[in-house]
Order: structure tokens, then C-alpha cells, then sequence
């Protein structure tokens, strides 16, 4: 369902039949919910879920703001500026949530405890800030590795790859050999190795994993920046020397999670870092290049031996000020209830509710769909072992801005990867004295 700016759904959708809930979403008959909610492709699907909840309950949804996460942060910053939080439930993330401040209320009161026992114990403590829950999760969000499968089963690869490596082709163990074999597939303009987010968080975010992986931290025991280690320059020089070889399309500094995942779907990339919601796409010919011909394995290991994993789930909040909390509430808990995770499982998103991961596995499992059983338990293994949160302080972002446009610098050339991040160390190492930290 494509949204527009402003859409209020219960009017531009035929009524349906009131569904048979087995919970009661309760009764606001008459009254408009207004709510900002992340747009793109893989989040829309639930959306289309929504009128069974005006159904039930006799309110409307009025979407107003439908736009990529990184613009709806900037708006909902817009409006707390302005003082205009005329709004009820804002699409949220664990990763943005603590720099909110109170403007989102504490759901434990307001969501029925068997609810909130039905989810991941860690994806709750993740969406709770300072002893408040200020989110409910939606779907969790960690980064396994896709490639052709075609590319590492072609036998002249195979011979090519050892003679000029000294090793054998096959999906990668590590991000070391994901920089070989990404020289190795490149042929641009019109085919690529590889491919990565190049702006915003989504680039900090990246950055930051790979410090893990290659056994740095963001930050050292008393949050004083670290990040600009010997570990902090090798895991952006990965991304510097791939630019520099022309191994990943020229556009990446300016690319963000949509462009990666059309990008790898169109078949123009040999292996994408990506997180489950796009895995249904890639599979479906109707859409990819590339369906048939994926496969998936666990994120790849850093030098520090520990595989890539940046990870938290994408959420939904309630204002404070919000004047019909109950109905907030409820819309929020309709948005992440069993059926609805069930339906954004089946396009690959990872669940948040305990039950979802393995209903979904076992339906796709009997419907013979092998692919989505792979990938669900794929994502299950990375989500249990491998996953890790930024650092849940209300800072990240603020970091994150002054650390982005140094990583972008350096990947085009303008800086190098140890003058980028030192300049970006002294800004953050300010951001963190000035908030008390040190």
C-alpha cells in the first residue's frame, strides 16, 4: 500500500467486517489517532492491517507523516522544537529512542502484563529507557550476509579466485576475504562486489559493528571515545579501500537501508550485508534479479574474532501529551500483536514476540518454502549469539552526526581514515564532556 503525506485510512479503504479478535482492542468509537510511522517497503505491509483495528474499535487512523526513519527523526525533532507533538504514536527505534528525552510516555501501565510477557525478555530491555518502557517492539533488526549464489558455484570463479588469491572461493568466513572476493566480482559500471550505507546512522551504525567485530569500542569504560584505535582505522579503511577500487557502486556515500536492498535485487551486486525484511524481495521474481540465486549465511567475522551484529528492533511509541492514551495504547499493541509479527515474518522480518519465531519457521517449513525456514532460523542463530545494541545513552545520535560525515570523508577521499577519526574523536570526546560524562 503506497502512503501519502497525509492519508487518514479508515475513510480511504472499504469498511471491512469487524474481525473476531481474540483480544479486546476496547471502544473509541469516533475518535482520529494520529500517528508518524516509518515508511518503505518493507514496513508498509502492516499497515494494510490497520483498518481490522478501526474495525474493532470504531476510531480512525490518520497517518501524518509517512517518510524513511532518518527524516521522521528529524521532524519528530522538528516538533519538539516547535512544540507542536499534536500526535499520538510515532514509529520508534531502541537506537534513537534514549535521546527523546520524556516526550514518550511509560507503557507498562497501559499494556496488559501477559502482553508484554509474550515478547523477547532482551527486546524489552532494550526498549525500556532509564527504567521506562517507551516503546513496544515491532521487529528486531541484525544484519546477515546474502551473495549469488551462481558467482561461487561458477567453476572458471573458482580456478580465477585461487590463482589470484591462494585460497578457495566460498562464501565468506570472514570480512577480510569478503574484501578479496568483492575485488575479484567487481566489473563496474555494471556489476559490483559489494555495496554498504554510506550516510546518517546507517553508516555509524556499520562503522561501528565492524569496530566490534575487529575488537575496538565506541567508547572506553569511563565514555571517553575510543573509536579512533588502530581497530577504528582498520574497520573504515575496509570501507575506503573498496570505494577506491571502484569494488562498490560510486553512489554508496549517499546510499541508506532502501538502496542496498533494490540494489542487491537488481543484480547488479555479487553480496549484501542486509537485514531479514528484504529477504522475501530478493526471493521473488516478480521483483529480484537475483530470486533463486540467494544465498545466506551469519555475518562474516572481524579480525577480533567476532562476527558483525549491530542490532535493536524498530518500535512504536506514545506520546505523553497524547489526549486518548488507552486508544494509543491499543493501536500500539494491535501493531505488534501475534498475527500482525506473523505477517511481517512472512516477508522476513524478525520477531519480537517468542511464539513468532517458531510458528513462522514451522509454516514455512510445512508450506515447503525452505529458503524463508533458512533464512528465519538464520536470523534466529545471529539474533541469540551475535547481536549487540549501540550504546542505549541519550548521546548516540548526537555522536552519530559528528562521526558520519568524517566516516563519508574518508571513504571519498577527502581525509584519510586516521584523520577522520580523530577530528570525529575530538567533536564526540566534547559532546560527552559537555553531557557530564567525564
Amino acid at each position: 500500500m503506497k502512503l501519502r503525506t497525509t492519508l487518514v485510512l479508515g475513510t480511504a479503504l472499504v469498511a471491512m467486517a469487524v474481525p473476531a479478535f481474540a483480544q479486546d482492542y476496547g471502544k473509541h468509537d469516533g475518535y482520529t489517532l494520529r500517528v508518524k510511522l516509518i515508511g518503505g517497503a518493507q514496513y508498509e505491509p502492516l499497515y494494510a492491517e490497520i483498518p481490522k483495528w478501526e474495525a474493532a474499535t470504531g476510531a480512525k487512523v490518520e497517518i501524518v507523516s509517512s517518510k524513511n526513519h532518518f527524516e521522521l527523526d528529524k521532524e519528530i525533532k522538528q516538533d519538539i522544537a516547535a512544540g507542536t507533538l499534536d500526535w499520538c504514536v510515532g514509529s520508534n527505534h531502541t537506537s534513537f529512542a534514549p535521546q527523546y528525552g520524556e516526550i514518550y510516555t511509560d507503557l507498562t501501565p497501559l499494556i496488559a502484563a501477559e502482553d508484554l510477557a509474550a515478547f523477547v525478555p532482551l527486546m524489552i530491555q532494550h526498549s525500556t529507557v532509564d527504567g521506562r518502557l517507551v516503546q513496544l517492539p515491532r521487529h528486531s533488526d541484525v544484519s546477515n550476509f546474502f551473495y549469488q549464489k551462481s558467482l561461487f558455484e561458477d567453476e572458471a570463479n573458482k580456478t580465477g579466485f585461487k590463482e589470484k588469491y591462494g585460497y578457495d572461493l566460498a562464501p565468506p568466513e570472514t570480512w577480510a576475504q569478503v574484501k578479496d572476493q568483492a575485488m575479484f566480482f567487481s566489473n563496474p559500471p555494471d556489476f559490483y562486489g559489494f555495496q554498504f550505507v554510506g550516510k546518517d546512522e546507517a553508516v555509524t551504525g556499520r562503522f561501528y559493528e565492524m569496530l566490534v567485530a575487529n575488537g575496538g569500542a565506541m567508547f572506553d569504560d569511563n565514555w571517553v571515545p575510543t573509536f579512533n584505535s588502530p581497530a577504528g582505522v582498520e574497520s573504515l579503511q575496509f570501507f575506503v579501500d573498496l570505494y577506491e577500487a571502484k569494488a562498490v557502486p560510486a553512489g554508496v556515500p549517499n546510499y541508506t537501508w532502501d538502496d542496498t536492498g533494490l540494489g542487491f535485487g537488481s543484480g547488479s551486486i555479487a553480496m549484501d550485508l542486509d537485514w531479514g525484511g528484504w529477504s522475501s524481495y530478493f526471493n521473488d521474481p516478480a521483483n529480484s534479479k537475483v530470486a533463486g540465486n540467494v544465498g545466506l549465511i551469519r555475518a562474516p567475522k572481524g579480525s577480533g574474532g567476532k562476527r558483525t551484529g549491530w542490532s535493536g528492533s524498530h518500535s512504536f511509541s506514545v506520546t505523553e501529551g497524547c489526549d486518548n492514551k488507552a486508544a494509543a495504547a491499543s493501536f500500539v499493541t494491535f501493531l505488534t500483536s501475534y498475527d500482525n509479527q506473523m505477517v511481517e515474518a512472512r516477508k522476513g522480518l524478525l520477531p519480537t514476540r517468542t511464539q513468532v519465531w517458531d510458528d513462522a519457521i514451522a509454516e514455512f517449513t510445512a508450506a515447503g518454502n525452505t529458503f524463508s525456514a533458512d533464512t528465519m532460523t538464520t536470523f534466529k542463530a545471529s539474533m541469540s549469539e551475535d547481536a549487540f545494541t549501540p550504546p542505549l545513552i541519550p548521546e548516540w545520535i548526537e555522536v552519530s552526526n559528528v562521526l558520519w560525515p568524517k566516516l563519508q570523508a574518508a571513504i571519498v577521499g577527502d581525509m584519510t581514515a586516521e584523520e577522520a577519526l580523530n577530528a570525529a574523536q575530538a567533536d564526540a570526546a566534547e559532546i560527552m564532556k559537555d553531557a557530564g560524562y567525564n
